[in-house]
């Protein structure tokens, strides 16, 4: 069994020069070649570093892979705080929606992939991905219920359950137009918060919505 810290790269914190150019390489590698085609070998040769420094900061490729994913989804794609939880949800997943519509989104799928048999990588993806986001989420959320944007009483984690369930199986399962397009994300985060807004702040929500032209 993995230690739990397994996925945990060594340098908290802004990635020095030489982890920067671990995760590079390890990102490029996988675009290329898909997460299976990846090894420690390989990494080492694209980055130019020795796979002893390499082993000393992560255990393995998916350690690898997971801190590089993070890395980049981090700046590509962070929370957004808006006025509204509706404005909220919908600038985040649009910046996610465009971050997994390159390199991200071919990697995080065999990540996921992965995640489901190997106990470690799950873990990691659960309290270091997934549990951070919603957490955000969440006090967005309750700060609408709050103001009175939103109904009283909903569970916010049903919310985001309705919100991301359908992003991210337009991401996993493939069908015909699945894409997870900007005109998507708009009309699935209208839906949703059209069942949940009070009475009259949809309204107000639509007359300040930039998107609503």
């Amino acid at each position: 069994m993995k230690s739990k810290n397994e996925f945990k790269n060594k340098n908290a914190g802004e990635p020095d020069a030489t982890t920067a150019g671990i995760l590079r390489a390890a990102l490029e590698l996988g675009e290329e070649l898909g997460f299976d085609g990846l090894t420690v070998e390989g990494i080492a040769a694209r980055s130019g570093i020795a796979k002893t420094t390499i082993y000393r900061r992560w255990a393995n490729v998916g350690a690898i892979v997971m801190d590089a994913f993070l890395t980049d989804v981090t700046w590509l794609a962070p929370m957004q705080v808006r006025s509204t939880a509706r404005e909220s949800l919908r600038a985040s997943m649009l910046l996610l929606a465009r971050a997994y519509r390159g390199r991200l989104g071919k990697i995080l799928r065999p990540l996921l992939g992965r995640a489901q048999t190997d106990e470690g990588l799950r873990e990691a993806v659960r309290t270091r991905w997934v549990e951070p986001r919603r957490q955000v989420a969440r006090k967005a959320i309750c700060h609408g219920m709050q103001t009175g944007e939103l109904r009283p009483a909903l569970d916010p984690d049903v919310v985001l359950d309705a919100l991301y369930g359908p992003f991210y199986h337009r991401l996993l399962v493939p069908y015909k137009n699945s894409a997870i397009t900007d005109t998507f994300v708009n009309a699935l985060v209208d839906t949703v918060f059209g069942g949940l807004e009070q009475a009259g702040a949809a309204k107000a929500t639509v007359q300040s919505d930039p998107h609503a032209a």
